[in-house]
């Protein structure tokens, strides 16, 4: 292959390789130093029309920047790719098997269409340069992985990207705590964009709205559907009163123990359930032989309310009062995340599985690697649901069988009358409620950051 390669001396090609490189995706994000020193390390070729950059097995050391021209890029048959050949131009990077850790050949042929001048890196060397930057450098991964996952079906070749190097201490410590910056960098930036758009004060005025109707038809208005309802004047007194007209406030030790009884019983049936529903939810989704048995038997026992459950959970749990009302919980739970898990099995395109299995990857790579990542945004999503299902699942079981629990006081609180208990308790468990769902959908955004980082990288916020 003849080549003409020109030296990147002298400041206005300098400016022309930066502004070249600032067009492409993977590193739009880096600083004019970063580009800069990128810049020095590059060499820039000229293509004759017709000719041939590298083919499939040549050894990848370098990427590559399309700077002008036409190249025709095609992917061996080898690779998998869901488009196997396309043609690119001006901005586009070819060449990426550079950065993979466990790949020295190229997957594809390229060829210039047109004469063509492209800017050649090597890959060596630019990791060493990104090892510098370990934030900075993070972003240009994840915009290359981003790259190759739109080029190839299969989510493996995403493991295979370089990690930074970590030859120095210094750049080793940085690279270490590389991705803890990032996490905290992406919270408080979703947070940034949650406090200056419209969301929490829109909250705000919906909880406006909905204390002062509820005081204008109670205390105000005395209409006759909300005579006997207790106003927020008369529950927030009784909630803050250091001596409780009806016993329960934040000021008594009882107060928390009916809130600890609820929040242990949820843990544990929640923990049952996500245990055994998910696993029995990918199951259901991934083999067609579990689902033909099992799938009819669920469907027949999930329409079957909790409340009918109640007898046969206390004659079958004699050792007390705790044990059915776990139990409870954890069967509506149960089917919530089982369901949503299956849904998200189902969801994976078919074209994953297939191209892993053409890779020669096993039943079990395919359903560590493919299935479960590609479900978990169903799984996440269904266990949000089951945390709330397990909520009010657990309040029926505690008003029938239950010794303590929020669904004890508010039981209690209406057979003796006490109707600001009754309000005190729904609100505390509405409160709880809430933080747990919360903790549930930030352990999701935690275990998939990628999946945030995609969307952000897609514009989507």
């Amino acid at each position: 292959m003849d080549l003409i390669v020109q030296s990147l001396a002298g400041e206005s090609v300098r400016e022309h390789v930066i502004a070249l490189l600032r067009s492409t995706a993977p590193f739009a994000a880096l600083s004019d130093k970063l580009l800069g020193r990128i810049a020095v390390i590059a060499t820039l070729e000229r293509v004759p029309r017709g000719e041939v950059i590298y083919q499939v097995g040549d050894p990848a050391k370098d990427l590559y920047v399309v700077a002008s021209g036409q190249v025709r890029h095609a992917l061996g048959p080898g690779a998998q790719a869901t488009v196997l050949v396309k043609v690119v131009g001006r901005g586009d990077v070819i060449g990426w098997a550079a950065l993979l850790k466990d790949r020295s050949r190229r997957l594809a042929k390229t060829t210039a269409l047109e004469e063509s001048e492209l800017l050649k890196i090597r890959g060596d060397q630019l990791m060493e340069v990104l090892g510098d930057d370990p934030v900075a450098a993070q972003e240009v991964l994840e915009r290359c992985a981003k790259m190759i996952i739109e080029d190839f079906t299969v989510p493996a070749w995403l493991a295979q990207v370089q990690v930074l190097p970590t030859g120095k201490a210094a750049a080793g410590t940085r690279a270490g705590g590389a991705s803890n910056i990032r996490g905290l960098a992406l919270f408080m930036h979703r947070i940034s964009k949650w406090l200056q758009g419209p969301t929490p004060y829109l909250m705000v005025v919906g909880f406006a709205l909905f204390f002062g109707a509820w005081y204008l038809l109670s205390e105000v208005f005395h209409l006759w559907r909300f005579a006997s309802i207790p106003g927020p004047h008369q529950v927030l007194i009784e909630w803050l009163n250091p001596n409780p007209v009806y016993g329960l406030s934040v000021y008594s030790s009882e107060y928390y123990i009916h809130i600890w009884s609820s929040i242990r019983r949820i843990l544990i049936g929640f923990t049952i359930a996500t245990a055994v529903g998910v696993p029995v939810g990918l199951f259901l989704g991934w083999s067609r032989t579990f689902r033909e048995y099992v799938f009819p038997v669920f469907e027949t026992l999930r329409p079957i309310p909790v409340l009918a459950w109640v007898p046969l959970a206390i004659v079958m749990f004699k050792s007390g009062a705790e044990t059915p009302v776990i139990f409870l919980a954890t069967l509506a739970s149960f089917y919530a995340t089982a369901l949503n898990t299956m849904l998200g099995v189902e969801s994976i395109d078919e074209a994953y599985p297939r191209a892993a299995a053409c890779l020669g990857a096993s039943k079990w790579q395919i359903f560590r690697h493919v299935v479960i990542p590609g479900a978990l945004p169903y799984i996440f999503t269904g266990l949000q649901i089951s945390v709330g299902v397990a909520w009010f699942s657990l309040v029926a079981a505690e008003m029938v069988s239950g010794e303590y629990g929020l669904g004890y006081v508010i039981n209690t609180s209406y057979v003796n009358v006490r109707y600001p208990t009754i309000v005190i308790g729904m609100i505390t468990l509405g409160i709880v409620g809430y933080v747990t769902s919360a903790l549930v959908r930030m352990a999701g955004d935690y275990m998939m950051q990628w999946r945030v980082r995609e969307l952000a990288l897609g514009g989507r916020e």
